[in-house]
Order: C-alpha cells, then structure tokens, then sequence
C-alpha cells in the first residue's frame, strides 16, 4: 500500500499492491468497530483473541454471543482466523490491510516521539555525522523493531572521492557523501597509475564537483558520470587524455559493490519479542535480513513510489517469513530522493505509531540533509 504522507498532518490513504491478496470487504461499522479491536488487542498480546476479551476492555456496548457472531462473519470474509478450534481470533493479513488503511487518516507523530526525533536530529551535521545511519539507530531504539535504511549512491551528493591504490591495478575508492555517509568500493582498473597521476586525477574532479557544490549542492555519482562523459565527448586538449582516465575510474566506482547501500539497526532486541520464542520464525527472519538484494528491493518501492508504504505479509516477501510487517518512507537529500528509510517486524508491528513516526522521521532527515533550520518544531520543512 503506497500512502503519500504529509508527516505533521493526517496521513492519507492508498490502495493495497496490484494483484496481491484479496479486496478489501466492505465492512459494516459494527463489525469494523469489532475488527479494530480485535486488532489492536492482538497488537498488544500476539495472543488470539476471544470475544470476552472484547467484550470486557474495548467498550463496545455488545454481548459476548454478539461479537462471536460478528466474529464469525469477519473470519468468513478473510479478515480474522481462528488458530485452534478452542481458542480466540487473530487478524490475517487482509485484518491487518483493512486496519492499516483505517490508521492512515487517523493518525499523527505522538509528541514524545516528535521531541525526541528533533532532540536527536539537531544534534548531527551533515558531512560529519552520518545522519540517516543515526535516524535508523534512534528509529530501531523508538520502536522496539529493527531499523531499515537503503542508500541510492547514484542519487546523493557527493563531499569527496579519493582513490587509493591496493596493487598495480586495483584502486580502493573512498566516497564520502554530503549527508556524512562513508563508501568503499574497491575497483580494477585497465594500467597502473603513478602517484602523481592519481593526484593529477583528485584536483581534476575535486574541481568538478567543487564547483557544482558551491552553486548548487553537489554533484552525485550518476551527474559526475555524465559531467565526465560531456567532457570527453566535446573537448580536445591537452587534459583529453585525464578526462578520459577518470571517466574510466568513476565508471568502474559507479558499477562496484557498495559496502553501505543497505543499512540494518536493532535487529537483536527484535528477536525479544513474543514472536521469536518460534527458533523457526528467527531463522525465517534471519534469512530475510541475509537477503539484502530483496531488503533493498522492498525499500526501492518507497523510493519509486514516494511517501510512506506498509507492506504486510505477503505483499513485502511471498517466499519469506509471512508473519512480516515492513513500514518505510524515502528521505531525500538537496531535493532529490536519495532512499528509503523504515521499520522491519513482524505484522503485529504498533503500526499506530510507527507509520507517522517513520515519515516523521523520513521527512527530518530530509530536512537535515537540504540545510533546513530544525527549530521552531520543524514546522518550516518542505511537504
């Protein structure tokens, strides 16, 4: 589900992914009022649900007799399932959809967690505290879930590039971005390069990208490429044949493996939770932080789609662990989306809370990265 976010306000709702699940039924008040609850008890206690329970702590003015027949009709239209024929209801993951969907224009960022986003926030500073490694730290510490962050290089500015060399043809490339992240990236390249070559080679793009930063913000990785790719194309000189060389080295940089593209906090006070007393579900869970091409394939949905995206069960990983909730939002550095950052659990995630404060924090970090002033509450930040 894409729900595009104004983070200080309401949240506005989206429609669930194409083609996963079932459509949403149509649900009549009492049984969505029932549903809600039964979802936010679940929520609470990752227990199954009985219509005593209910019936005693949600107020909701019905018979116990009345909410298991209501109960009853929810589990034929896929919402709710009953583990064991004596025991309560749990929410599917249709339950959960229909729930989610309802929280996106109900609620907004708790002011505790709005202080203490800000609190920590103002306290970084771009190009030297890598802020979004930071806002993943405090959003796993908020949230009690693991914290997700994915780097989109090609998209971010870039503070400096040095190459260093590791043998006769391999160079260690050390990028350092204007939100403080730090890259490695270690490449080959086609002839050895004396020293004072490579330096010839470090002015010529700090050149370049100096330039860019003081005019407009920086240049990225991808602009660089094609900045170097302008210049060998149209100029003939006595530096054709440097231009030529780092075009060939910021080349191969932008196709070697990051070691940063993706960023994981908090995952071992997860496996606190209730869920993971189940060894199986911990290694199903394992599994899916290993898979890092898929993590980075679940937040690269966000980044295309803007705003804040829940995902449950099946519609965040079909062959992966299914009791999964992922809730992220794209951050963006000097106005352009940079990636995705968010919170991966299991479904019962307090999603309540955790949908305003991830694009909350989203748009903080946003703020920080594009030079905004935090004071004032944040309340001047670009929607």
């Amino acid at each position: 589900m894409q729900i595009p976010v104004r983070p200080r306000r309401a949240l506005v709702t989206g429609q669930p992914p194409p083609g996963r699940g079932r459509a949403a039924p149509d649900l009549a008040y009492r049984a969505r009022k029932i549903l809600y609850a039964l979802v936010t008890e679940y929520i609470a206690t990752g227990e199954p649900v009985g219509s005593r329970t209910l019936s005693k702590r949600y107020g909701l003015n019905l018979s116990a007799a009345t909410i298991r027949n209501e109960l009853t009709d929810l589990e034929d239209s896929g919402c709710v399932a009953q583990p064991h024929t004596s025991a309560g209801r749990v929410p599917t993951e249709l339950g959960f959809r229909v729930f989610i969907d309802a929280l996106a224009q109900m609620r907004d960022v708790s002011d505790r967690d709005r202080a203490a986003v800000l609190a920590r926030m103002k306290q970084l500073r771009p190009g030297v505290d890598d802020v979004v490694r930071e806002a993943a730290r405090m959003l796993a510490s908020l949230s009690g879930a693991a914290a997700v962050v994915s780097r989109r290089a090609d998209r971010e500015a870039i503070a400096h590039l040095r190459f260093m060399p590791l043998g006769e043809r391999r160079l260690l490339v050390v990028v350092v971005w204007q939100s403080g992240a730090v890259q490695n990236r270690v490449i080959e390249i086609a002839e050895v390069l004396a020293p004072e070559e490579l330096e010839r080679l470090h002015n010529y793009l700090l050149e370049l990208t100096g330039a860019r930063a003081e005019s407009e913000g920086g240049l990225s990785l991808a602009e660089l490429r094609a900045a170097l790719a302008d210049a060998v194309a149209k100029e003939r000189d006595a530096y054709d044949g440097l231009r030529r060389r780092a075009k060939e080295i910021v080349d191969a940089a932008a196709a070697a493996p990051s070691t940063d593209s993706l960023v994981i906090e908090g995952q071992g006070a997860l496996f606190d939770r209730r869920e993971f007393s189940d060894p199986e579900k911990i290694r199903r869970f394992l599994r899916t932080f290993e898979e890092r091409e898929r993590l980075l394939g679940l937040l690269d949905r966000t980044l295309a789609a803007g705003g804040v995206q829940v995902l449950v069960g099946s519609e965040a990983e079909r062959d992966a662990a299914d009791d999964v909730g992922v809730i992220s939002s794209t951050y963006r550095a000097h106005g352009v989306p940079s990636g995705s950052l968010g919170v991966i659990g299991p479904s019962r995630l307090d999603y309540a809370k955790l949908m305003p404060l991830v694009g909350f924090t989203a748009q903080v970090v946003s703020d920080v990265l594009d030079g905004h002033s935090l004071d004032g509450d944040g309340e001047d930040a670009p929607e």
